[in-house]
């Protein structure tokens, strides 16, 4: 498991692109037959990829890194499949996952365990986890049936809908609030106008783009952007300090997560067009 400790703006805007991208950018999440896992230090996020193919894939705690004996012993995790079918067992019972669906597994549960249905075709698990401080069950949503919200215009190249999965008025968890955004074929930008909220973290992931395509992924201070070049199936952590906006070559899909204080989905302090630099 790779370790990213925290940053603090004023040191952040000295950063060259290099030093922005070995603190903030997640590359290499889904390597076949391997969990791969990164913890920052930014409210304590666990980031993680898992790709079965032949042999099933075990989430495993970091003992020294975790101090914990079982992954989920003080955590609760949010997966989400952008692979083929895949099946996710917690402490023996099965939950198949489609393209796009998602299952929350929640504090105490001591075996996660990730398949694939065709070992060749194999489920790529997008894994997002937090502290926890109580059990709540776990539970599958299907892309059907999370909450749609529809933003937007194609005026203003932003067309998109999100779905939110773990939520206040969804699956409940203890800190964790977790969806997705898809932008409609011939919209670019992501959340912009931006924001900030103080009170939470959150990591974007990039998906469904082209073999060519890239997303411009701005962050910092609103009056010290800088920006990222992310590229398919990458990941950028977004401290609360942080915008979290971008801007693609062409539409693409982005997983969202959040922690911190609360989890009021429009608990966000929004930054005027003016004063953005």
């Amino acid at each position: 498991m790779e370790i990213r400790y925290a940053t603090n703006p004023t040191e952040t805007k000295t950063y060259d692109t290099e030093r922005l991208r070995q603190e903030y950018l997640i590359e290499g999440l889904f390597v076949p037959g391997k969990l791969n896992l990164v913890y920052s230090h930014v409210d304590r996020f666990i980031t993680g990829g898992a790709v079965p193919t032949t042999e099933p894939v075990l989430l495993e705690a970091d003992k020294h890194d975790m101090g914990a004996d079982y992954f989920l012993e003080r955590r609760e995790i949010g997966i989400i499949n952008v692979g083929a079918q895949g099946i996710v067992t917690v402490d023996g019972t099965d939950y198949v996952l489609e393209n796009k669906d998602g299952l929350y597994v929640g504090l105490g549960n001591k075996q996660v365990v990730f398949k694939s249905a065709d070992a060749a075709n194999p489920a790529r698990f997008y894994l997002s986890s937090t502290p926890a401080h109580k059990n709540y069950p776990t539970q599958k949503v299907a892309i059907s049936e999370a909450e749609p919200q529809h933003l937007g215009s194609i005026t203003n190249s932003n067309e998109r809908t999100i779905y939110k999965y773990i939520h206040l008025n969804g699956i409940q968890s203890c800190q964790l609030v977790m969806g997705m955004t898809l932008l409609k074929p011939g919209n670019m930008w992501n959340t912009m106008p931006c924001h900030t909220h103080n009170r939470r973290s959150e990591v974007y992931f990039y998906f469904d783009m082209p073999e060519d395509g890239v997303v411009f992924h701005l962050m910092g201070e609103p009056t010290e952007t800088r920006h990222v070049v992310v590229r398919n199936e990458q990941a950028i952590i977004s401290p609360s300090w942080s915008i979290h906006s971008g801007v693609g070559t062409s539409n693409y899909t982005f997983i969202w997560a959040m922690a911190g204080e609360n989890q009021e989905f429009s608990d966000m302090d929004a930054v005027a067009m003016k004063d953005l630099k």
